[in-house]
Order: C-alpha cells, then sequence, then structure tokens
C-alpha cells in the first residue's frame, strides 16, 4: 500500500488563483442544554446552521474575492447587496459558495433582509443565488437569484451536479407537509434540514436525494463523480425525554399516533434502538450497553440519490477510536479499538469535506467537537478513491490531535488544499470552547477566525501567513425586541478557490448483480417492468443474500447467527452463544415526536422516531409469524423487502420470538425503483466473521417476494358471460393506498393502438365506461377488481385487453 505524501516542505507561500470567502459577524454562543428552549446552535455550528433569522445569522457580512496580487473585493457591496452600520431591512448574511466547473460562476446561500425595527416578526429565509461577472476586478459582478428552488424554506450548502443541477440541503420537509415544519433533530430536538435535494433550475423539477433525521451538510461533486457530504448519524432514544431528575422533563415530550396534521396526542414511546446510556432504569434487566451513537461521517450516493452509503462502504470499525460492545453479558462481543487495524489514527467527526485537487481520493476535513467550537477542530485527510479497500483506507493528521478539542494552540476550519500545492484554512488562536466575553445586546467571540496558508513543520501543519488585512464592521440588528449592535474584527470563512474544474464522469445507478438477475430470469420476470412497478409505487426493493455473515471486524454485535428453521449458520468463535434470528423488522422514519417545552401547546415542528413498517404500498409477502413490519429470513440466510422510497429506512435482526438481535446502526434512504444488494448483514470488506469471502448464494428470500409480487400484480385475462353472451374480462389486484398511482384497463385490437375504458386513482374511480365495465371487487388493503369489455366476444375477430399503471 503506497501512502500519498502531502509535501516535506512548505507548500507556496501565496495561492496562485482567485479565492471566493464570506465574512461573519462573529456569533459566539453555543449551548447544549438538558432542556430544549436552553440549546442554541447558529450559523457556524456544526449542525442546525440554517436558519434564516438574525438570532441564527446575524446581518453585516458579505461575499468577497482575494485575486492572486492580495487584493481583496466586497462582491456583495459591488453587486448592491449589503448595508453598513443599521441591518434594519437590508441587512445580509452570506455563506458557502461554491464554484461552478467553468470557473466563472459561483452558487451561494445569502438571506436578505432584517427586521424593520422591535416589531417586525418577518421570518427570512436562507436562498440560494448564483454570481457572474466577479473575476474582473473593474467589472460590476452580476447576482441573480436561483429560478424555482423552495421559496419559504431556507436552502443552504449548494453545490453543482454534473448536468446543471444544483444540489444543496434544506428544511423542506420530506413530502412537503407545512405541519411537519420544522423536522426537529435527534440530540437537542432543534430543527434541522431534512435532506439533500436536487434541484433543476430551468424547470423547477425537485426531489429528495436522502431522508437525514438529523441533517446532513457541505455536498460536493468529487472527481470521480460521487456526491460527497457529512452526514449526522445520531439514531438514539430521544435524550430530551427521559425524567432523569436533570430537567428533560421540562420539554413536554409526546407521541403523534401519526404524521397527520391532525394526528391524536398519544403518551410518549420509544422502543428502539436500545436506551439511553443514562436511562438507568430502562436498561435495568436488559443485559445491553447504553447506545449513544453520535457521528459526523463521510458518505456518498450518486447524483441521482441511489447507492447512499459510508463512502467506499467503510464502517465504524476502520474510523473510530472505540467501537463497545453492545451486549453486556456476552464475552465473545469484542470492544473495536485502532489496535491490530490497518489505519492506527482515528476520528470522530468529518466536517467541512474539501477533496485534494493534487491527490484524487484524498479528502480532508475537521474533527473537532459537535458544539461549543464553531465546528472547528483539528484538520486531518481520510483516504478513500473508490478501488480502495475499506479495510485499507487510512487517516492522517495534518494538524496535531490535541487540536481536535480545544486544548491545543489554535482551532482549524474550512481546510481548502489547492491546485497549485497552497494548504489553506481557517484559524483561530484561541483554544477554548467559545462563550460570549459581553453581552447580548453587545457580543464578543473569543475566536477571530481568519484566512491563512499553512506551512509544515516537523510532523505537522501550522497556521502561516495572513491572506487578507483583516475587515471590521459596526452592525446593528434586532433579534425580537433586542438591539444587538457588534463592533470589532468579522470571521473570515467557507474559502474555495476559483478555477476551471475538469467535469467528472456522471455514475449511473448501480446495476443489479448477475447473481440476483439469475433470480428474476428463473422467476420469469422483468427487472425493467418490475422497476417501473418500484417507481410507479414510490418503492425501493433492499435484498440480502445471507444475514448471518458480517464483516470480519464487526464484533462488537452478535456475530455467531443462525436461522432458527435451517442448517445455515456461520460462527466467528466456536465458543460461546449461537444467536438464533428469524425476522428482519423494518422500520421507518415517522416524524411523531412533539414537544410543548413547558407549556401547554404543541410548538411547531416533530422529532423522527423508529416505527415499525406501516407504509400499506410495501405488500411484502404476509409473516404472521414474525414481529409485526418484518420479512421471514429464507432458509439460505438471504432477505428481500419493499420499502419506502425517498423515507429514511433502519432495521435490525429478531430471533424467532422477535427478541431483537443485530441492530442497524444508521438510517438509509433509497430512490423509487431502485434495487440494492447487500451481501451480508453488515457489507464484508474482504472476508466475514469466519474468513469466508462475500456470499454468492442465489437469495431465496428475493425468489419468494418475486412469486408473491406475481400473484398480486400480474393481470389475469379470461372470459366471462352474462347468461347470454361470453366478454373478454380482466382481473389484476391493485392497493388503495397508493395514491399516487393511477390503474387504467385499455383495450385494443391490434396491440398498437389502446383505447382507455375504467380507472382508478386517489382522484376517484371511474370503474363503468363506454368501453368496459367492472363486475367485481373484493378486498380492502389489496383490491382484486375484475373488468369486462362491454361488446360480446362475438363482436370483433380478436381483442386484447391490459392494465396500464401511471404515475406522476
Amino acid at each position: 500500500m503506497t501512502l500519498i505524501s502531502l509535501g516535506e516542505g512548505a507548500r507556496a507561500a501565496s495561492p496562485t488563483n482567485p479565492i471566493l470567502f464570506v465574512t461573519q459577524v462573529p456569533i459566539p454562543t453555543e449551548v447544549n442544554s438538558n432542556v430544549v428552549s436552553n440549546s442554541f446552535v447558529a450559523v457556524a455550528s456544526a449542525f442546525g446552521n440554517h436558519l434564516g433569522g438574525t438570532k441564527w445569522a446575524p446581518r453585516g457580512g458579505d461575499l468577497y474575492v482575494r485575486y492572486p496580487d492580495g487584493a481583496t473585493r466586497n462582491l456583495t457591496r459591488a453587486a448592491g447587496y449589503g448595508v453598513s452600520g443599521a441591518q434594519h431591512t437590508n441587512g445580509i448574511a452570506v455563506r458557502q459558495p461554491s464554484i461552478h466547473r467553468s470557473g466563472t460562476k459561483a452558487v451561494f446561500s445569502m438571506v436578505v433582509g432584517a427586521p424593520a425595527d422591535a416589531n417586525d416578526t418577518t421570518t427570512f429565509y436562507w436562498q440560494l443565488y448564483e454570481i457572474t461577472n466577479f473575476l474582473d476586478p473593474a467589472a460590476t459582478p452580476i447576482i441573480t437569484r436561483v429560478p424555482n428552488q423552495p421559496a419559504n424554506y431556507n436552502n443552504v450548502s449548494p453545490t453543482y451536479g454534473t448536468d446543471e443541477r444544483i444540489i444543496f440541503t434544506s428544511d423542506r420537509p420530506r413530502d412537503g407537509s407545512p405541519h411537519l415544519y420544522p423536522q426537529r433533530d435527534e440530540y437537542l430536538d432543534l430543527p434541522t434540514v431534512t435532506g439533500l435535494w436536487s434541484l433543476d433550475p430551468a424547470t423547477g423539477n425537485l426531489f429528495l436525494l436522502n431522508h437525514t433525521p438529523s441533517g446532513v451538510f457541505n455536498p460536493f461533486v468529487d472527481s470521480f463523480g460521487r456526491v460527497i457530504f457529512t452526514r449526522w448519524d445520531h439514531l438514539v432514544r430521544d435524550r430530551n425525554a427521559t425524567d432523569d431528575g436533570m430537567g428533560r422533563s421540562n420539554n413536554g415530550t409526546f407521541n403523534y399516533s401519526d404524521e397527520s396534521a391532525a394526528a391524536p396526542i398519544l403518551a410518549r414511546y420509544e422502543f428502539f434502538p436500545e436506551p439511553r446510556t443514562y436511562d438507568t432504569n430502562a436498561l435495568a434487566g436488559l443485559n445491553v450497553r447504553g447506545n449513544a451513537f453520535n457521528q459526523f461521517f463521510p458518505w456518498q450516493m450518486t447524483e441521482d440519490g441511489t447507492d447512499e452509503e459510508l463512502i467506499n462502504h467503510v464502517g465504524r470499525q476502520e474510523l473510530m477510536q472505540q467501537v463497545l460492545n453492545s451486549f453486556t453479558n456476552d464475552v465473545n462481543l469484542m470492544t473495536n479499538t485502532p489496535v491490530g487495524r490497518f489505519n492506527t489514527n482515528f476520528l470522530g467527526s468529518l466536517f467541512q469535506i474539501a477533496e485534494d485537487p493534487l491527490n484524487p481520493g484524498v479528502y480532508f476535513g475537521i474533527d473537532g467537537a459537535d458544539i461549543g467550537t464553531h465546528a472547528s477542530g483539528q484538520i486531518l485527510t481520510l483516504t478513500g478513491p473508490p478501488t480502495l479497500n475499506p479495510d485499507f483506507m487510512y487517516i492522517t493528521y495534518i494538524t496535531p490531535k490535541s487540536t481536535a478539542q480545544p486544548n491545543g494552540a489554535g482551532l482549524y476550519r474550512n481546510p481548502l488544499p489547492m491546485s497549485d500545492g497552497t494548504l489553506v484554512a481557517v484559524h483561530t488562536l484561541a483554544s477554548t470552547f467559545d462563550s460570549n466575553q459581553g453581552t447580548p445586546a453587545n457580543p464578543v467571540s473569543l475566536y477571530d477566525f481568519r484566512l491563512k496558508t499553512l506551512q509544515k513543520s516537523g510532523a505537522f501543519w501550522g497556521a502561516g501567513t495572513l491572506l487578507t488585512p483583516g475587515f471590521t464592521t459596526t452592525a446593528s440588528y434586532y433579534v425580537g425586541s433586542l438591539l444587538v449592535t457588534y463592533s470589532g474584527p468579522l470571521w473570515e470563512l467557507e474559502p474555495v478557490e476559483v478555477r476551471p474544474r475538469v467535469l467528472a464522469a456522471r455514475i449511473p445507478s448501480p446495476p443489479l448483480a448477475s447473481i440476483e438477475q439469475q433470480v428474476f430470469i428463473e422467476e420469469g420476470v422483468g427487472l425493467t417492468t418490475f422497476q417501473n412497478f418500484l417507481r410507479a409505487n414510490n418503492l425501493a426493493l433492499i435484498i440480502s443474500r445471507n444475514v448471518t455473515t458480517r464483516d470480519h471486524a464487526d464484533k462488537q454485535q452478535p456475530y455467531n447467527l443462525k436461522v432458527s428453521w435451517s442448517n445455515t449458520q456461520t460462527l466467528g468463535t466456536n465458543t460461546g452463544k449461537i444467536y438464533d434470528i428469524g425476522y428482519l423488522q423494518l422500520l421507518q422514519a415517522d416524524q411523531v415526536r412533539g414537544l410543548t417545552m413547558g407549556g401547554s401547546t404543541p410548538v411547531p415542528g416533530r422529532r423522527v422516531l423508529p416505527q415499525i413498517l406501516h407504509d400499506p404500498v410495501a405488500d411484502n409477502p404476509p409473516n404472521p409469524a414474525g414481529p409485526p413490519g418484518s420479512i421471514r429470513l429464507g432458509d439460505d440466510g438471504s432477505m428481500a423487502a419493499l420499502v419506502p422510497a425517498r423515507r429514511a429506512m433502519t432495521w435490525h435482526l429478531t430471533d424467532s420470538n422477535g427478541v431483537s438481535v443485530v441492530k442497524e446502526r444508521y438510517w438509509v434512504t433509497f430512490q423509487p425503483g431502485e434495487i440494492r444488494t447487500c451481501a451480508s448483514c453488515h457489507g464484508v470488506n474482504r472476508t466475514d466473521q469466519a474468513g469466508n469471502p462475500k456470499p454468492t448464494n442465489k437469495p431465496e428470500a428475493l425468489r419468494a417476494l418475486l412469486q408473491y409480487w406475481k400473484a398480486q400484480n400480474t393481470p389475469v385475462v379470461g372470459q366471462t358471460t352474462d347468461g347470454k353472451d361470453d366478454y373478454l374480462s380482466l382481473m389484476f389486484k391493485r392497493n388503495p393506498a397508493a395514491t399516487n398511482v393511477t390503474h387504467t384497463v385499455e383495450i385494443s385490437t391490434d396491440l398498437i393502438n389502446w383505447l382507455a375504458g375504467s380507472s382508478y386513482s386517489a382522484a376517484g374511480d371511474n370503474p363503468n365506461t363506454a368501453l368496459t365495465t367492472e363486475i367485481a371487487r373484493v378486498g380492502s388493503t389489496n383490491q382484486a377488481i375484475v373488468v369486462r369489455d362491454n361488446q360480446p366476444l362475438t363482436a370483433a375477430p380478436q381483442k386484447f385487453m391490459r392494465v396500464k399503471v401511471t404515475s406522476p
């Protein structure tokens, strides 16, 4: 394995290309509290940084360019945006510029406007803007709002796709339902973005790439065509809902019965995953370790949202300092540490990821605290080009590990490796958690974030030359009735290099593996037909060949696994307990957790909770013996299930009595029509826990699902009689819960020209027409409908009938 060197000497003293960056009025406060209303994060925080009000995004910052000769220019002021002094009405804040591959324009987020006075309650939103004509210092920059974006939501972190679409994060509700706004995160129950979105500005076509219950940040398309981003994974029970004497009961948490606007309020209830680490009452007698899962890790997907996974499908076992065992009464379950693995370094987070243009597949990022340092900390790199096996991915410390927490000589943000070899970053001399050294009306930060080059000294890199003369301002703005005034230096954040980029090859959706394709062939199900069915019903299909197998390093959860009713098993040790498994219970991310914050009225928005799969469109083979929302494992250890698309999903393996054995630790989103195959329950890097390669069996669970699907969805053409004449008739099955699907019975005499007859949709059924007539309907969840031609068979030499299924 060849390690990629970042150079032994100092990098270039001054960048040779222009740099776009933003200035920001400092906002020093970040508060983590057991009481939701006392918690606070803002525009430069690691999470919850997307809100556009002046409370979270002080006005008075701008978009700047630094030219190669060191001159700087305020681009927003030159284009007619922003003011000095009083920000009332016309104030702006700017964030996250991203350069188009042409190097001649950039997309960024800007919030325009501020309260006019203490009584102004206007809601302000971050929106996407493009800037052009900024490379010539003498030209007037042109800034335009990106058309067709969600207007009354916060749209941030934009980047260009390979096809001129814009990929960005937004707090628009997953399905657009206003009563679900805002989605609240799984940590502090604060508002969060709902996922990555893809927009075609020309047509307004918009769709959700992934649904993230706690948040997603800073996407970009890397040199290999992958969408890379930081995702916050926090699949845990609600920390703000435990009456543990620490004030959490003040949050007034409860459950809604479902996601609907008029859903009744129920008592608070959670069952997945394990209880929190401090919830001793809930943990008593379970022999499980409390769960406090909390990661900001690098993820990838294709531009159409398929194939979402941790970068290269790397696991916690390859990156983290420690992964604890899940059950406390099984000595075979091990705590994972870097000892003995290829990558002996570790990280806790990877914020603000940027690919090194000189070393494709090397990703710079920040490992820092999730709250208290404004997402600043240690600079490190993760090496992970697409062909690199996760076992051999590695972390390189660029600055010392001491800067990962606030106890070293300064903290870093926004690493920027440049094409001339210069390494630029945002740096502050402060080494402690930030806090307001002033007053709410006159805030003062400990941090002095400035743009600097980095230079290498010994084994590590450190802050070098300042890249700007520094900027100061006096700005005043209202936060509710409070007039806030700041006078002092501005933070310099989020630098990007202005240069042309080679257009990455667009990655298509991964093809279905030949093993699974063979099952489709053997069952006589056309793959294209099946995927069209999935798209029409907003579904995806997930498959695993043998869930008893796990990666060799993943021994923190049970790994001596056996299918209860067959001889299929995989043992990682010849001693200790063998866990019987029988079912995979599927859980969907529903926004059903509400809170009152100590009052009597629920506050807007809801938190996601894992709920047993109940989407009626996900019509899997009946499994009466298993727990609700589960599918039965095949005798060969395989599983296959239809799941809702564009909604986060998770799952766990249970024994034959429904008791949880192995839990999925991440939420995963699938796209309509997507078929995802994972050979094992936890993907095998090189070998499984028994030293075997990836399973290659044809999954019997997939075969069973396809057989069931054919029985439910294949129309049967025959004939009926009214006692006098015979008629061509057709029987098909329909799920009325699929409200975005229309079934239309059509008739043809030549298989070329088709005429529409009876139709069925959410807008209403039209069962009897001049062409066809419904003569029978049986069932409720799945309806079996029989429709006949209105002309007897004797009226034409030949007739054909079909059902056409469409969706918007």
